[in-house]
């Protein structure tokens, strides 16, 4: 069955470091096979989408607006919403997997989205959570990209 990966991270206050995170965790886990979805925009989001573009992987951008041309040009789907903010939800809740890369208000809430319903979350250089309820810290691209593929996995 295919699997779903969101990449979540800020947009516009995105470090080059996030950027690059996101780039090269989305790659690898695209050539796994995973459909990457984001919010569709720039930063984090936008270097989600260039890295699994690089591999000739699926990218789905869950637009927060009302316009498609919005989305980010390497989006192989591009859904706008019209929803605002409120589109975290649907991101999240359309994945087997969250990968959040960097801190953002939004990032959180995503995060508290997924983690109060069910959907695991893998942090990589974002904010200093409790460990519980499937959330777990990554340390590096590498150990992120490892702890969502044991998610995919299953128990």
């Amino acid at each position: 069955m295919k699997q779903y990966v969101a990449i979540i991270g800020p947009g516009a206050t995105a470090t080059t470091e996030d950027c690059r995170n996101a780039r090269d965790a989305a790659a690898l886990l695209a050539a796994d096979g995973a459909t990457i979805v984001s919010g569709g925009l720039g930063g984090v989001m936008a270097a989600a989408t260039e890295g699994a573009a690089s591999a000739g992987g699926i990218t789905v951008g869950l637009l927060p607006g009302p316009d498609r041309s919005s989305g980010h040009p390497d989006l192989t789907v591009s859904i706008p919403t019209g929803l605002g903010e409120l589109r975290n939800g649907l991101v999240v809740r359309s994945v087997d997997c969250v990968l959040a890369v960097g801190c953002s208000w939004g990032t959180l809430s995503e995060i508290a989205l997924a983690v109060r319903t069910g959907v695991p979350v893998v942090s990589l250089g974002g904010w200093d959570l409790p460990h519980d309820d499937g959330l777990r810290t990554a340390s590096d691209v590498e150990d992120a990209v490892a702890a969502v593929r044991a998610v995919l996995a299953g128990p």
